[in-house]
C-alpha cells in the first residue's frame, strides 16, 4: 500500500458536495489526522459503491461527536436538531411513531457526516420491503487466541455452506477484528426464515467443528474460537456496511474483497480511509460487482 495521506481520505480532483459542515477541520481520528472535512471527502469519493447499501433503509448510527476519544453513543431513532438531509423513517409494523434514520441520497450521507457519524449499521432489509431482507450476513468474530489465519478459513468454510445451498456469498473485512461473509438475498423469506437459516448453519459448524467455532454469544467460552454470529439477520438488527468507516485507532473501514485475495489480507482492519481510496482506483475490477445480481432465494 502507498503511504497513507494525513487529514485528507484520498487524493485526486475534489468531488462535489453541497451540504455544509461546521467546524470541518474537527479531528475524528487524531491518530490518523482525519478531520470531518476528510470524512466527507472519503464519502464523496465512494459514493457510487456505498450507497446501495445504506440508501433507502433504516440505519444504526455510532455517533461520536467529539471523535474517537470522547463519548459516543448509538443511535437508531431522530433526534431534536437533526441535520435536515437525515430523513425519519416510520416503522409500518408498530402503531407508534418511532422516526428511524434513514437517508436518499448523497446530501443524506453528508449530513450523517456532519452529525459525527463515524460508523453506518443498516437493516438487511430496504423500505421498499421492510419484512423481507436482501441479504444474510454471518459476522465471524474471533476470541483471544485466535490467528487470523483461521479467520480467514473459517470465512471459506462458511462461503462452502452458502454456495451448497445455492447461494453466493461475497467478503469484506469487518473493519474491527473479523470478516463478514455475506449472501445477497431475494427478497422472498422474511426474517424469521432468514434467521432460522441462519442459526442451522451456525449451529451446524460448531457441531461439526466444536473446537474452531461456537454459535452463542457467551463470552466465557469464547477463547480460541471463532464466534458465527447469525444475530445479525433478525428484524431490527444491524450490522456495519461495507465501506463504513469504523470508530477505532487508525480510521479502518469495512472493505470488500475478493475471495482470491482474501489469503493477502493480513487483519481486518488493514484499511482505512487513509489508503482505501487508492486500493479501489488500483483494483482492476470491483470484487462485489455482481452482489445485486447474484440474489438468489432462501431455500427453506
Amino acid at each position: 500500500m502507498p503511504a497513507p495521506e494525513t487529514g485528507s481520505a484520498r487524493p485526486g480532483a475534489e468531488r462535489k458536495r453541497t451540504v455544509a459542515l461546521t467546524h470541518p477541520d474537527r479531528l475524528y481520528w487524531p491518530d490518523a489526522g482525519i478531520t470531518k472535512d476528510g470524512l466527507a471527502d472519503y464519502y464523496a469519493a465512494i459514493w457510487p459503491r456505498i450507497a446501495p447499501f445504506i440508501v433507502d433503509r433504516p440505519l444504526a448510527l455510532l455517533r461520536c461527536p467529539e471523535g474517537i476519544d470522547g463519548p459516543r453513543f448509538f443511535q437508531k431513532n431522530a433526534w431534536k436538531g437533526m441535520n435536515a438531509h437525515i430523513r425519519t423513517l416510520d416503522d409500518p409494523a408498530t402503531d407508534t411513531v418511532e422516526h428511524l434514520i434513514g437517508i436518499h441520497d448523497l446530501d443524506g450521507l453528508m449530513g450523517l457526516v456532519q452529525s459525527a457519524a463515524l460508523e453506518i449499521h443498516p437493516w438487511g432489509a430496504a423500505c421498499r420491503d421492510w419484512e423481507r431482507p436482501d441479504q444474510l450476513v454471518m459476522d465471524l468474530d474471533p476470541g483471544e487466541g485466535v490467528a487470523w489465519e483461521r479467520v480467514i478459513d473459517a470465512a471459506r468454510d462458511v462461503r462452502e455452506h452458502l454456495a451448497a445451498s445455492g447461494l453466493t456469498p461475497f467478503v469484506k473485512t469487518s473493519g474491527g477484528k473479523g470478516l463478514h461473509v455475506v449472501a445477497p438475498l431475494k427478497p422472498e423469506a422474511d426474517w424469521e426464515m432468514v434467521k432460522a437459516f441462519s442459526r442451522t448453519l451456525a449451529q451446524t459448524m460448531a457441531a461439526d467443528c466444536p473446537d474452531r467455532y461456537i454459535a452463542t454469544i457467551t463470552k466465557a467460552k469464547r477463547h480460541g474460537k471463532i464466534l458465527l454470529d447469525y444475530l445479525r439477520n433478525q428484524r431490527g438488527a444491524t450490522s456495519v456496511a461495507p465501506y463504513s468507516t469504523r470508530a477505532r485507532v487508525g480510521a479502518p473501514v469495512s472493505m470488500p474483497l475478493s475471495w482470491e485475495e482474501l489469503g493477502q489480507i493480513t487483519g481486518s482492519a488493514q484499511f482505512t480511509v487513509n489508503n482505501a481510496f487508492t486500493r479501489l482506483t488500483t483494483l482492476r475490477a470491483d470484487p462485489w460487482a455482481a452482489f445485486h445480481t447474484a440474489r438468489r432465494p432462501i431455500q427453506p
